[in-house]
C-alpha cells in the first residue's frame, strides 16, 4: 500500500474550505453644498432595484452626517458586481424630496458618475466590479436645483 504525505492531503483539504476573500470599499464623497442633514450610502448588487437598495436585504448601507467631504467605509465586501446610491438628505426625513413630484430637491451620486437625466441611471452606467482588495470609489454630489 502507497502512502500519500499528509501533508498534501490536509494542504488540499484546507485550500477546498478557503473562505473568498472579502475587501473594503472607501467612498469618498465630494461637492456636498452644504453640511445638513445626513448623506445614506446604499451599495447592492442587484440590478432589477437599483438604485432603491433599501430592498435588498443583503446590501451595504450607512448613514453619516453630512460634511465638506465625507467617507464612507463598506467592509467585509465579497467579490462581485456592485453599484452605489447616494443622496444627501438635507432635511434628514429618510427620502427623496422632490419638485412638483418630479425634479430631486435634494443631492444625489452614483459610482462611476453614472449620468442622471429623466431617470435614475442604468445599472451598466454605475455597477462597477469589487474584487478581494481594498477599493476606493470617488463621487460627486450633484444637485438638479
Amino acid at each position: 500500500m502507497k502512502r500519500v504525505p499528509l501533508l498534501i492531503v490536509g494542504g488540499a483539504l484546507l485550500a477546498a474550505s478557503a473562505p473568498t476573500s472579502a475587501g473594503t470599499v472607501t467612498i469618498t464623497v465630494t461637492d456636498l453644498r452644504n453640511t445638513k442633514g445626513v448623506v445614506l450610502a446604499c451599495m447592492t448588487t442587484k440590478e432589477d432595484i437599483f438604485p432603491r437598495c433599501r430592498r435588498d436585504p443583503n446590501s451595504h448601507r450607512t448613514k453619516v452626517k453630512a460634511a465638506n467631504t465625507i467617507t464612507i467605509r463598506f467592509e467585509d465586501v465579497e467579490p462581485g458586481e456592485y453599484a452605489i446610491a447616494l443622496l444627501h438628505d438635507e432635511n434628514d426625513d429618510g427620502k427623496a424630496n422632490r419638485v412638483l413630484g418630479m425634479a430631486p430637491k435634494e443631492g444625489y451620486g452614483f459610482s462611476r458618475d453614472a449620468p442622471v437625466r429623466m431617470s435614475p441611471p442604468d445599472w451598466e452606467d454605475a455597477v462597477f466590479s469589487v474584487g478581494p482588495a481594498s477599493q476606493n470609489v470617488k463621487i460627486k454630489m450633484r444637485y438638479f436645483l
